[in-house]
């Protein structure tokens, strides 16, 4: 399961539900949710956070905030389609290594870095 943040795009979402993941969009669930509720949604529900907000990484580093993984999205300047295709391919692509991790996509580029 996902839980997508309020910054990623709706058509992300949208994309993501097409492929058959399950998603949880926090724009539908509890839109204006801050960062610290954000992320304890997703810990609750053992899920992977998909954000576009680099606070996150903070959270989780320097905070020390467990979390079951985040996917940070760096897509911005292309069409909403592309950002999609972008993030479903790296999900394909990474499978269950999204977990316990810290991922980074951004445009030909996929960086993994566990969380310890």
């Amino acid at each position: 399961m996902l839980v997508a943040d309020e910054s990623v795009d709706g058509p992300i979402v949208q994309t993501l539900r097409a492929e058959g993941h399950e998603v949880m969009y926090i724009a539908e669930a509890g839109p204006g949710a801050s960062d610290d509720a954000v992320l304890a949604v997703a810990n609750e529900h053992g899920a992977v956070l998909l954000t576009e907000d680099k606070d996150f990484g903070e959270m989780v580093f320097r905070q020390g905030i467990v979390s079951a993984g985040v996917i940070l999205v760096r897509v911005d300047g292309l069409s909403n389609r592309r950002k999609a295709e972008i993030v479903v391919a790296a999900l394909r692509q990474l499978g269950g290594a999204v977990t316990r991790s810290f991922t980074v996509i951004a445009p030909g580029q996929v960086r993994v870095r566990p969380v310890v």
